[in-house]
């Protein structure tokens, strides 16, 4: 009796042992399952838990955001709850087939995923479908991500491309064509379902193919927006075989499905139509100012020998007969000479003129200064007539034509001379500023002064302000400046304050080897 209660108090330490296991076992289990409850309800996507049969057991705080329901309004419910009416027919054998071979994947691959809120409006899904084996049967865990945001993103995208004033094609790094625009059918030719899927190398001209893979190679290697073949004149070609001139530009683009290179590509047809036709005016323009010139230097130097024979003996007779006749006899000899003297003036000047593009003297380092004084040298009557008070700065040494740049500043600034103020004494500086590729000249006074609407007319051959009884003169002197300027690689403006005196400006290109001051 006393060994069958020592037996029976064993079997009660083991079944307690026993009952222990179990309910550590179960806390155990609990704990798990309260962990996984916990991963599930801190996960940033929508997480649904259904089992075999379609029914959901669990869903996060995630999907009661992306769907519009309480948890407890689909706890229980059949998952085609959240499926647009038009995919519910369907569903369950796709729901079926999972379960057959399950396996982690992406539902829907390749289709437009959509799901159903309580409202009835719909929103654009990504779903990710994984197995549960659990030791009550299999479930189904679904990550569902609302890319509403992606979408819409994707949609601004595509409407900015299709608006693009360019013909836009997106190719992967293989090659293939994803998306094109409205413009790249209109300018190639083709329908936009003839081209998704097929390599960007159809729209090449057949030499350009095979090297085209490699160039493409190159890009993704080291991806950047850049021109393409820069320097190089590029070409498309239409689907009826034809080529046209194009100009391309290439952007790199990351996704999350892989890198891919957008191409924007203008038809430059009618640009290199207008070069063509600028090219062919420019020449006809040069041939047509180098007879010009060579008509005024044939025409000025011609008319010298014919003047001479007429301003000799007209000033002969003023000199002799000068008193002796009537005094209208002596105004006509007057103004034939004084014709005659201004006709000696305008056939030099526009001598000088035409010469200017036919100088054969050497370009050479020439100090400014030493033109400058050269210059004032040959104005020193009218400098001393006019009392003027001319100062100038350290002056570089600039690569140039030396009696050019003189006869530069002999017209600045005897144009300073000439239309100076009654009112105060006249004052010329002169000085050079450094640029980084440049000098910039001034020749300043405190002259009359020029309406700034007649800025850019001065420097018009022939062109004058004023008449000749006021300002004699033969209106070619500041059209000659403008042409040294720039046979000189500068350019030459004017400013002025009507009234305060005017500053004329011109530049000259730094020689990398002249002096800074």
């Amino acid at each position: 009796m006393v060994e069958a209660l020592r037996k029976t108090t064993v079997s009660r330490d083991q079944l307690e042992h026993a009952n222990e296991m179990l309910l550590q076992e179960v806390s155990e289990r609990k704990q798990a399952e309260e962990r996984f409850r916990q991963v599930v309800e801190a996960a940033p996507n929508a997480m649904i838990i259904i089992n075999r049969d379609g029914r959901i057991v669990l869903v996060n705080s995630q999907t009661e955001k992306v769907f519009g329901y309480a948890r407890d309004q689909l706890v229980g419910q059949g998952i085609e709850l959240l499926v647009p009416e038009r995919y519910r027919r369907d569903h369950p054998g796709y729901r079926s087939a999972f379960c057959e071979n399950p396996g982690n994947r992406p539902m829907g691959a390749g289709r437009h995923l959509y799901g159903l809120r309580r409202d009835g409006t719909e929103v654009p899904l990504e779903i990710g479908l994984n197995p549960l084996e659990t030791s009550e049967g299999m479930y189904v865990l679904a990550a569902i991500v609302d890319i509403t945001e992606r979408k819409r993103q994707e949609e601004l995208f595509r409407a900015t491309v299709e608006s693009a004033p360019t013909a836009i094609v997106m190719a992967d790094h293989t090659g293939r064509i994803t998306l094109v625009n409205a413009l790249t059918e209109s300018i190639f030719g083709y329908e936009r379902d003839e081209l998704i899927g097929q390599p960007v190398e159809k729209l090449l001209p057949q030499r350009y193919r095979a090297a085209h893979p490699g160039l493409r190679d190159s890009f993704f290697f080291a991806p950047s927006a850049r021109r393409m073949g820069e320097g190089r004149d590029l070409n498309g070609q239409r689907k009826d075989g034809s080529e046209f001139p194009v100009e391309i530009g290439l952007n790199p683009v990351e996704t999350s499905t892989g890198s891919f290179v957008l191409a924007a590509i203008a038809d430059i047809t009618e640009r290199k139509r207008a070069e063509e036709e600028l090219r062919h005016r420019t020449e006809e323009l040069a041939r047509s100012n180098r007879d010009l010139e060579q008509f005024a230097y044939v025409a000025s130097h011609d008319l010298q020998e014919p003047l001479r024979a007429i301003a000799g003996p007209l000033q002969l007779l003023q000199r002799r007969y000068l008193g002796q006749l009537d005094a209208r006899a002596d105004e006509y000899i007057g103004h034939a000479v004084d014709g005659a003297s201004r006709m000696q003036t305008l056939i030099d000047d526009l001598l000088a003129f035409s010469r200017m593009g036919r100088s054969a003297e050497p370009w050479e380092p020439t100090e400014s200064a030493q033109a400058l004084e050269y210059a004032l040298g040959n104005l020193s009557a009218a400098i001393e007539a006019s009392g003027a008070q001319i100062v100038h700065e350290d002056l570089p040494v600039v690569h140039a034509i030396s009696t050019q740049i003189s006869l530069l500043f002999q017209n600045l600034v005897g144009n300073a001379i000439k239309f100076r103020s009654k009112d105060r004494p006249l004052r010329i500086h002169v000085g050079a500023d450094a640029r980084s590729d440049a000098w910039v000249f001034h020749v300043r006074d405190n002259g009359i002064g020029i309406d700034p609407q007649y800025f850019e007319r001065i420097f018009l051959i022939f062109q004058r302000l004023h008449t000749r009884r006021d300002y004699p003169g033969t209106g070619i002197g500041l059209a000659l400046c403008k042409r040294i300027v720039e046979h000189h690689g500068g350019r030459i403006w004017v400013e002025s304050d009507p009234g305060n005196g005017t500053t004329f400006l011109f530049t000259l290109p730094r020689d990398p080897g002249s002096p800074s001051k």
